[in-house]
């Protein structure tokens, strides 16, 4: 992969409001965004979303397949789970969602494709909000992570997590700044045409583009 001096990073893009930001935030150090298709309930929504901004933006994107996360993992999230949880966005609310050792996976493979194409950056966009509900967004997780892929890799590939410490109205701010569009990203956790309205993510998402003051140009269903 041919890079300019600036761009030596790589992003994990879901396609959804947190990474859609960071990729606009941090556009001129990125070379490649990987997206994983693992079998949530709205990957079909997210992929597109993240492909039209590598688009936009002239960054390389590849979609990884990791269908053995919803073959065999337990998660309400996945297409082989239940329910997705209405109501607000919380802990005892959004358990059932967690992925287990999700960002794991998923950075473990992003630092061999980092260190594959000679890349030394590797980010990603857990926040704050996350903290409470996800174990593997929270600070504790992504600092030894990124301990052990600086140590575990050839090139010295860290990992940038900007967002760790801020809210998702703090992205939602940034994203106002850089004058991303939301309507192009996907938050629900339910999948289907439209965002739902009501399930966990969509409140958090309402909340954190309300509070941004900004005028929401997503469609709900509620």
């Amino acid at each position: 992969m041919e890079n300019n001096q600036n761009r030596t990073g790589l992003i994990v893009l879901s396609g959804g409001l947190d990474s859609t930001t960071l990729l606009y935030d941090r556009q001129e150090e990125i070379a490649l965004a990987v997206t994983f298709d693992y079998g949530s309930k709205h990957n079909a929504q997210e992929i597109p979303c993240a492909r039209l901004h590598c688009e936009r933006l002239s960054i390389r994107h590849i979609v990884i397949e990791l269908g053995f996360m919803n073959q065999y993992f337990r998660s309400n999230l996945l297409q082989s789970g239940g329910e997705i949880p209405m109501g607000g966005y919380n802990e005892q609310n959004m358990q059932s969602t967690v992925v287990p050792f999700r960002n794991g996976i998923m950075l473990s493979i992003a630092a061999g494709l980092a260190e594959s194409y000679g890349l030394n950056k590797l980010f990603i966009a857990n926040h704050f909000g996350d903290h409470a509900i996800y174990p593997d967004c929270r600070a504790e997780f992504i600092d030894p992570m990124s301990h052990a892929i600086l140590h575990g890799t050839s090139n010295g590939v860290t990992i940038e997590a900007p967002y760790t410490h801020i809210s998702k109205t703090e992205i939602a701010r940034r994203g106002k700044e850089l004058g991303i569009d939301y309507s192009e990203t996907w938050s629900c956790y339910c999948g289907g045409d439209i965002h739902c309205g009501t399930c966990g993510t969509c409140v958090e998402r309402k909340e954190a583009i309300r509070d941004a003051e900004i005028d929401d140009p997503t469609s709900y269903l509620h």
